[in-house]
């Protein structure tokens, strides 16, 4: 069961586009590779990899485009790309939330967050920021440090979108309370074009303040690829989910 909705974000200033698949179940939100748009997790084979979960009721899936990933990597000026990842944090939160909560007819349901490469990025800021709203986040072949794509700038939209630079200077508050009762899984291959330093960067950073994680580390035959993704996922949501 596949449904779609649209509408334009007042926030990114651009339209908007949430897809669901599955019938019943808990909410998933699949973040978007870096220039993926909201389909591409049925076009590469995920979707059919968790058919067994979403034809039992055990989750529902809602996948986005990814704004924000669009425009770095098609190297639009870093203070707009800066500026665009603050605007669609706020876009998932106060648009894409309501939306599945909605969805699922409940104002208070916890929703997981996964992703892979920038779509990890996603899924794992969104998780910092909002644990009020989401309960777990599960990145795969993760991108968790913008930074080289600054180009020598800096924001304060950057710093608040990158969990690597604001969360070590948090303050004891009940966000970090929340987060310690959160759970974020960092998975990576050692095959090509992976980089598992960042997911150990990652992980030290949630480590240092006391945010339950863990690193995993697949073979090196398991690239940066859907391959990798659509063998990760559907063992991880089996057990989290």
């Amino acid at each position: 069961m596949k449904a779609v909705e649209e509408w334009f974000s007042e926030r990114t200033e651009q339209p908007a586009r949430l897809v669901r698949w599955g019938h019943f179940g808990k909410p998933v939100l699949l973040f978007a590779t870096a220039g993926g748009d909201a389909e591409e997790i049925e076009r590469f084979g995920l979707i059919e990899a968790l058919a067994g979960m979403l034809s039992a009721g055990r989750i529902k899936v809602y996948s986005l485009d990814s704004v924000a990933g669009r425009s770095w990597i098609q190297g639009d000026d870093p203070r707009h790309s800066m500026w665009l990842q603050g605007r669609f944090d706020a876009h998932v939160y106060h648009e894409v939330v309501p939306a599945i909560r909605a969805d699922c007819n409940s104002s208070s349901i916890e929703i997981m967050a996964c992703g892979a490469s920038i779509g990890a990025f996603n899924a794992v800021a969104s998780l910092c920021r909002h644990p009020d709203v989401f309960r777990t986040a599960i990145g795969m072949s993760g991108t968790y440090d913008l930074s080289p794509w600054l180009r020598g700038i800096w924001s304060d939209d950057f710093y608040f979108a990158s969990p690597l630079h604001w969360l070590p200077d948090h303050p004891e508050d009940d966000t970090l309370a929340r987060l310690r009762q959160r759970f974020v899984v960092l998975a990576t291959g050692q095959g090509r074009w992976e980089d598992p330093g960042e997911s150990w960067k990652m992980s030290h950073v949630l480590g240092s303040r006391g945010i339950p994680n863990r690193v995993d580390l697949w073979s090196e035959y398991h690239e940066h690829d859907w391959p990798t993704w659509r063998e990760m996922l559907p063992l991880y949501l089996d057990d989290l989910a």
